[in-house]
């Protein structure tokens, strides 16, 4: 990124909330390889011999489902080396001005596509990151990458962020497993406004997001499957709650599993 690209960049970010990479960041043969190490996943094939965090979907259930699988690089090494990309680091950095940025966790989001009107149970509700965050001290900088690994076109139940709601507060509300396309459980402030933008996004391309700034997603209609992955990270401004290792902080020793994307020199 360039001065410029650096500033724009982080005026945007700071101002909505999120920001769209919306050209191929990442190389097309790690894509492709992470896509096929997806597939591997939802068949039960460990590559590692070592299986996932036990996760809401699993190998064998309906197809009709989002399938969310928790930790998939535990698993296999082409998508071990995808959420490890430097170049995610580097833009975090970039728009945080982040000492160092590191993923603490992974979840791979495959969303298939069923004819429109289909009953499925693939839309995810409006929410924030921050409400299932607790083991994160408040005030911890903490942000996540959702990496589009096939083409997030407008029909195929794109992310969508809520522009500038990472200043409205927390809402308890909100509810990521709600099927119901309905914010006005949501009490939008005085004075703000509820503005969609979708993370329409070529393979490769991601979207960068503030934990907690309210996103989305609804079904897929395109007629391919909807594949990727949410990458969250944390930069040195954080830290996990009596610096305990537990739960979704369990594995942030491990670069293996938790690498570090960037470092200032």
């Amino acid at each position: 990124m360039t001065t410029h690209d650096v500033t724009a960049s982080l005026t945007r970010f700071e101002a909505d909330g999120f920001l769209l990479c919306d050209t191929p960041m990442l190389p097309a043969d790690l894509i492709r390889r992470a896509s096929e190490g997806m597939d591997a996943l939802r068949r039960g094939e460990y590559e590692t011999g070592t299986p996932p965090q036990p996760s809401p979907w699993k190998p064998g259930d309906p197809e009709d489902r989002l399938c969310k699988i928790e930790q998939p690089q535990f698993a296999n090494l082409a998508i071990r080396e995808l959420i490890g990309h430097p170049v995610i680091g580097e833009v975090v950095a970039a728009v945080t001005g982040a000492e160092w940025v590191q993923t603490w966790w992974v979840q791979l989001l495959f969303k298939p596509s069923l004819p429109p009107g289909t009953p499925a149970k693939t839309r995810v509700g409006w929410h924030q990151d921050r409400t299932y965050w607790g083991c994160w001290e408040p005030g911890s900088e903490l942000l996540t990458a959702w990496v589009a690994l096939s083409e997030a076109g407008p029909d195929s139940g794109p992310m969508k962020f809520v522009v500038g709601s990472h200043h409205w507060g927390l809402f308890p509300e909100a509810d990521f497993f709600s099927q119901e396309d309905d914010h006005a459980r949501i009490a939008v402030p005085t004075g703000q406004s509820w503005q969609e933008v979708a993370a329409i996004l070529p393979p490769g391309g991601f979207s960068l997001h503030d934990d907690q700034t309210l996103h989305g997603s609804g079904p897929n209609t395109s007629g391919i499957s909807r594949r990727s992955f949410a990458i969250h990270m944390r930069t040195n401004r954080s830290r996990p709650v009596d610096d305990k290792r537990q739960g979704l902080t369990a594995f942030i020793d491990d670069p293996a599993i938790c690498p570090i994307l960037y470092k200032r020199h």
